[in-house]
């Protein structure tokens, strides 16, 4: 039962894994506006910034084939270390390079490079949060991981944008740079317990450990593993289904924020990084949200609401017409996103057995965010060709038509982690 055991606070291990993602994330903001900043400065064109996050978000995908199967055969406690080392390197190289004059090719290069380094952090990340706390503390502990790095990215995109204005986009990349080298040194300071097991009845019918390792021999065969485990889960399936169409229809909406601010509402670099801040506030408020709005109304109708909700944030967003609007829009679409996301990563979680985790969870990422890159690419040209109102209109309906479909799969139900593989 959820609740039960020493409080978090008190588990080292967890409190130091805390603190550095959360400095991590804190720093990882910086880029989140500098990159966005660099392209616009040089070349004026949104649509180079949804190419840009395409070709990221495609390296990602990409990299999600095979990061389930680094996630369970290596040891996830030196991958995490490697990932930041190699992010690190990456995103330094930017501001030297820049020193010599700009280098758009360059971003093309290293953003999705260290895109792809990113996505199997975050799939090693997943799997070892389950090895931090007990099964019980899960959803908590992914809230509170959520809330701290969402509050620390409300300080970061502030300060990025004036880092950003003062001393260029590219020094605030160089203080994304060092956080990676922070996130390092605190997974060095921590140690993982054993894996425990997943629990809830859907472990029942899968294949015991060795006879799925054996059934999983060969690459092709282990990378498959985590795809076969969400398709024969219902819940998991729809969920798996329905989120790759909402990330087609979100996952430029940064670049598109970002435009509008820009382009339409005249802001400068400051209040570009202070309407992020500000919208970081729903992300926190989700996170912390989500473990007491699962406990009271469920799994299916905390998702299906946040998804509806988030539609219809989506829909203000664009119609928007000044810099307090934009940012309170945006808030609740983040925290709608962070209710809906934090709910179904925990669920994954909670129902997968260890050795699956990994792959499981790069199967879930790369299909659902396959459509990504194409999404991006056309949410952003839309933007600059027919205006931001028109394509956060036609996305936030799209959204509202997704949550509809959810009542009318296996979403609906309460406690899916509880009623097996019954639809």
């Amino acid at each position: 039962m959820e609740g039960k055991g020493s409080p978090l606070w008190r588990d080292r291990n967890f409190m130091v894994f805390w603190g550095s993602q959360t400095l991590s994330v804190a720093g990882d903001s910086f880029a989140l506006i500098a990159v966005p900043l660099l392209v616009l400065h040089v070349t004026g064109s949104v649509a180079q910034m949804g190419l840009l996050t395409g070709l990221a978000s495609a390296a990602s995908v990409a990299a999600g084939v095979f990061a389930g199967v680094l996630a369970d055969r290596l040891d996830r406690r030196r991958l995490l270390i490697w990932c930041d080392l190699a992010r690190m390197a990456l995103y330094g190289i930017v501001p030297v390079a820049w020193a010599f004059g700009p280098k758009i090719w360059l971003l093309y290069v290293v953003l999705p490079a260290a895109e792809a380094i990113g996505m199997v952090f975050q799939v090693t990340y997943v799997t070892v949060v389950r090895n931090l706390v007990e099964p019980s503390r899960i959803t908590e502990a992914n809230g509170r991981l959520g809330a701290t790095s969402a509050a620390a990215g409300i300080g970061g995109p502030l300060l990025a944008g004036v880092v950003a204005g003062w001393a260029g986009p590219t020094a605030a990349i160089a203080v994304n740079a060092a956080s990676f080298g922070i996130s390092a040194l605190g997974v060095v300071m921590i140690r993982f317990g054993q894996p425990s097991a997943a629990r809830g009845v859907w472990q029942a019918g899968e294949a015991p450990e060795g006879q799925e390792d054996q059934e999983a021999r060969g690459p092709w065969r282990e990378m498959l593993a985590g795809a076969r485990f969400l398709w024969r889960q219902p819940v998991l399936r729809a969920l798996t289904v329905l989120l790759s169409f909402f990330i087609f229809l979100t996952l430029g909406l940064t670049d598109v924020l970002i435009y509008h601010l820009k382009h339409d509402l005249g802001q400068p670099d400051g209040a570009v990084g202070a309407v992020l801040a500000v919208a970081g506030l729903g992300t926190v408020a989700g996170s912390l949200l989500v473990g007491p709005v699962r406990r009271r109304l469920g799994f299916g109708a905390s998702w299906i609401g946040a998804i509806a909700v988030a539609g219809l944030a989506v829909v203000g967003l664009g119609t928007s017409g000044g810099v307090p609007a934009v940012a309170a829009a945006a808030a609740v679409y983040l925290g709608c996103v962070s209710v809906a996301g934090i709910a179904s990563m925990s669920l994954r979680q909670q129902v997968t057995p260890d050795h699956l985790l990994g792959r499981v969870t790069s199967a879930f990422w790369t299909i659902h965010f396959s459509l990504g890159p194409a999404g991006a690419a056309v949410l952003t040209w839309g933007a600059q060709r027919h205006g931001v109102a028109a394509v956060c209109l036609l996305a936030g309906v799209a959204c509202l038509l997704i949550a509809l479909a959810a009542f009318f799969t296996p979403i609906r139900q309460p406690n899916p982690e509880l009623s097996g593989a019954a639809g």
